[in-house]
């Protein structure tokens, strides 16, 4: 039986990489080694990067509440326990987007919590 050799499924193998490293600079984007580390490291960036942009988000809709809470004079923790007390349940995202579109709904929610806390 003829042997058969492995060079279709190698080249096969180095152009799924290097199309991956598409747009990078110099050695990156031609030479197969250095472009499967840099592809490796990529892949691993982007996988961490989703999981960071969530991060982000929460931390931006956070921020924006308890700029509104303070506004109406309260801060962001008291304002969570405050809705919590009151069986309000709200995520952080429509929250944020009532503070910034919507402030007498917002005044409305803030005067609940303040309300159930005292």
């Amino acid at each position: 039986m003829a042997r058969i050799k492995g060079g279709m499924n190698a080249k096969k193998k180095h152009n799924r990489v290097l199309k991956l490293a598409k747009g990078y600079r110099a050695a990156r984007s031609k030479q197969y080694r250095v472009a499967k580390q840099s592809v490796m490291r990529a892949l691993a960036t982007s996988f961490a990067g989703r999981k960071e942009r969530k991060r982000q988000f929460r931390q931006l809709w956070i921020a924006r509440i308890n700029a509104a809470a303070r506004m109406n004079g309260i801060s962001y923790s008291k304002l969570m326990y405050g809705l919590k007390l009151a069986e309000i349940d709200i995520n952080r995202k429509m929250l944020a987007e009532m503070a910034v579109n919507d402030a007498e709904g917002f005044a409305t929610l803030a005067d609940i919590a303040k309300s159930k806390i005292a």
